[in-house]
């Protein structure tokens, strides 16, 4: 890989045949800064505010969501890829200063898209989607191994952030943002199609696109040079997840009373063996604190000190893995966590395996993940009936009053879809299915948690 291809500011619609992009008079922005901008000022990312990290449907103003999480993991992609590898990568003469830039802009602009694709309620809602699509395709022509079946089997997030930025948030067109080819590439953590996936290889372990987006990943794979490796900016983004998730869900834990500083502070020394990096994440944090505060004010802040201490380590860990496997990753060999493979791996897994056990098993959260089980499953349900194959005979008002709550945008790239098929085809059945299928998790998945609670408690007199 090179970094003249890996920066390509192509758009996507250009990409795929289109006409460029108009730019205003006077524009001085980069094409990766407006990318930024398009990112922001989107829907989905204001969808964010609405939508779980780990605490569904609270009302508590200090907890985070879905958005205060992808604004910290922009933070620290953007330090990590432009103070960090950036410089570096500038002092070996690989890019440029300008280059650095991209890099650093990239690099915020793929995380603050990492998340967009997630359902309400989160993992959770991936499961309830999966499931109840399990159902559906047992009753279909679909073969349950073929990749049409396992895009729906394998759902997921990350893969539903390609298809939202690549086609349904429409802004002009059917090409989405019209992101670049190096914002796009950069956003996709996985690489693997449904049918491909293999759940030992770190960037093959989930669905990482659709079918449906396909064509559009392979023309960005040419255009940016990666082949079948992920793009190293989406190796950066993934780092700066993984440390930010697994830092920030224990200090909401101090904060909720889940555990104490000092349960947390034993657990983390038992599980790492008490390592260098993590007594001193703990001793520098405390020191900081000293005896300013007191009772559960002292839980939080030293908990807070330590979630920072705790992420610088790991970005400097994850730069110093990137450094020393530069070649195998830009020879697309790399196939590993920049974050499991460096110097703070036992403490980014013992502040996730504390997050498992403490955070993400308590009452408050598994109550409101089956409650938003039930309520994915019977809006899946409910608007199935809006969408599934039928003849003209069969439709109801019932159908059609479903189908048109549904977004205009999910319903034009739905009927996009099926113009495209070719009915003499033998797969033309099963297509026909898959896309019908594809609508209502469209819908369903873009939703809110407060306002999927709210449409099924309309819909089912809750």
């Amino acid at each position: 890989m090179e970094w003249s291809n890996l920066l390509n500011e192509t758009r996507i619609r250009v990409l795929m045949g289109g006409d460029p992009s108009g730019k205003s008079p006077g524009e001085l922005r980069t094409e990766f800064e407006r990318d930024y901008g398009r990112t922001v000022f989107s829907t989905p990312v204001r969808r964010l505010q609405d939508k779980a990290q780990v605490f569904p449907l609270v009302t508590d103003d200090f907890v985070r969501t879905r958005l205060t999480h992808s604004i910290e993991v922009s933070s620290v992609a953007r330090g990590l890829a432009g103070a960090w590898v950036g410089r570096w990568l500038v002092k070996q003469g690989a890019i440029t200063e300008v280059s650095r830039a991209d890099l650093e802009t990239v690099a915020a602009t793929a995380a603050l898209l990492h998340d967009l694709g997630n359902p309400p309620f989160g993992h959770a809602g991936e499961d309830a989607i999966s499931e109840w699509c399990r159902a559906k395709l047992r009753a279909s022509s679909i073969p349950l191994e073929s990749q049409l079946a396992r895009d729906f089997l394998g759902w997921n997030g990350n893969a539903q952030t390609i298809r939202l930025v690549g086609k349904l948030q429409v802004l002009a067109d059917k090409f989405g943002l019209n992101l670049t080819c190096a914002t796009l590439s950069a956003t996709c953590k996985y690489v693997a199609s449904s049918d491909q996936v293999e759940k030992n290889v770190q960037d093959r372990s989930k669905v990482g696109y659709f079918f449906s987006e396909r064509d559009l990943i392979k023309e960005v794979r040419k255009a940016t040079g990666t082949g079948q490796a992920r793009h190293p900016i989406a190796l950066l983004v993934e780092a700066s997840d993984d440390m930010v998730y697994a830092c920030v869900d224990l200090e909401d834990g101090v904060k909720k009373r889940l555990i104490t500083w000092e349960q947390l502070k034993k657990k983390l020394m038992d599980l790492t063996s008490g390592c260098e990096i993590t007594k001193k994440a703990i001793k520098d944090a405390e020191d900081k604190i000293g005896d300013a505060l007191s009772g559960h004010a002292r839980d939080e802040g030293v908990a807070q000190a330590f979630r920072t201490n705790a992420i610088t380590a790991a970005t400097e860990g994850a730069f110093e893995e990137f450094k020393k496997s530069y070649s195998r990753i830009m020879s697309g060999e790399y196939q590993h966590s920049l974050i499991k493979q460096s110097s703070t791996a036992a403490l980014i897994k013992a502040c996730k395996t504390i997050g498992s056990e403490v955070v993400y098993k308590c009452s408050e959260v598994l109550k409101t993940e089956l409650t938003g089980r039930r309520v994915i499953e019977d809006l899946l349900s409910i608007f199935w009936e809006a969408v599934k194959p039928a003849s003209p005979s069969d439709e109801s008002a019932f159908a059609q009053k479903a189908l048109l709550l549904m977004s205009d945008n999910y319903r034009s790239v739905f009927k996009d879809a099926l113009e495209g098929i070719d009915w003499a085809a033998p797969v033309a059945p099963q297509l026909d299915t898959y896309y019908r299928l594809q609508l209502i998790c469209d819908y369903i998945g873009g939703m809110t948690d407060s306002f999927a609670t709210n449409l099924h408690r309309k819909l089912t007199n809750g």
